[in-house]
């Protein structure tokens, strides 16, 4: 699945060709089953090159970090977690969230301090009614709930979502008072294309097409080759894809949204790697999958906004 935009969609510079990988790599070509055939052997793509026609403009936002549990624990299990979050020393300058399953969402927040705030993962395109299995951003306010995560690649790859869809989808939370975590990714095919830049200003198109304004958007760049792999992107290639992210913001909806859109990186993120990626400058925070589940290293993770500090 290659998707691309028209050069007058794109509205950047010629040289946004995408990224591409060091040598050709096999995969399967079902996006269902990318990540189980990502092969061991991969060479990601080099960040050498840098951006060319890119000035990089770093955001002004808090840093921010995401723990996305997916469908992930039992009562216990969780019971356990939350304590652990509970009794951790957390940086204070970070926002925190964390994105239960729905249904622990309401005991998660009644039980989790404060100082963490719950995010759904998942939340309808429109008001509740007639839609079974589906939750509504109103039964989500009503819990509780600040956040949605929306646009995951699981969502759009595995259960079919489209952009349009997950657009109107982010419009109606956030009229409804929802903050969204905003999630757009390429595909392994799609980066060894070089289609990367393509693909993500396409998905970020669909939010911008939609939302009534970005006050309350935090975008997360996860590399769908990335995600539950153990393959990072390196803090260049990382860097690279925010870099060009946020000058499509600047071109294409303002210069101020540019700036103080918060723009996160997730995939494979961990308690080793989280401080050196945190040091870049257009790196701010991260959205975190399986080490999320691990009350310590989440922990590290939220802490490692340190590194940014002495970096810059």
């Amino acid at each position: 699945m290659a998707l691309s935009l028209s050069s007058s969609q794109l509205a950047g510079p010629k040289a946004y060709t995408g990224l591409r990988s060091a040598t050709p790599l096999d995969h399967s070509p079902s996006s269902v089953s990318l990540v189980q055939h990502v092969q061991s052997g991969i060479r990601l793509a080099s960040a050498r090159r840098g951006c060319r026609g890119v000035v990089a403009m770093a955001g002004t936002g808090k840093f921010f970090v995401g723990g996305n549990w997916k469908c992930n624990g039992t009562k216990d299990s969780i019971k356990k977690l939350v304590s652990d979050l509970n009794s951790a020393t957390l940086e204070p300058d970070v926002d925190v969230v964390v994105a239960p399953p729905f249904v622990y969402l309401d005991s998660v927040k009644n039980s989790l301090t404060g100082r963490i705030e719950v995010a759904a993962q998942n939340s309808w395109v429109g008001k509740g009614g007639a839609f079974t299995g589906e939750i509504s951003v109103e039964q989500l306010k009503d819990i509780g709930a600040q956040w949605v995560i929306l646009g995951h690649s699981e969502r759009r790859h595995v259960i079919g979502e489209k952009d349009e869809f997950i657009g109107k989808k982010a419009a109606y939370a956030l009229s409804e008072g929802l903050k969204v975590i905003a999630c757009i990714g390429e595909l392994l095919e799609e980066r060894e294309a070089g289609k990367t830049f393509d693909v993500c200003f396409q998905q970020l198109k669909a939010y911008a097409d939609y939302v009534p304004g970005w006050d309350d958007i935090v975008i997360a760049y996860e590399p769908v080759w990335a995600i539950g792999t153990g393959k990072v992107a390196t803090p260049e290639q990382a860097q690279e894809v925010h870099v060009a992210l946020r000058d499509w913001l600047k071109k294409n909806v303002s210069a101020e949204v540019a700036s103080k859109t918060r723009i996160i990186y997730g995939g494979s993120v961990n308690g080793g790697n989280s401080a050196e990626l945190a040091k870049k400058e257009d790196i701010d925070g991260f959205l975190v999958g399986g080490a999320s589940l691990k009350g310590a290293e989440f922990a590290t993770i939220v802490n490692s906004a340190t590194a940014k500090k002495v970096a810059f």
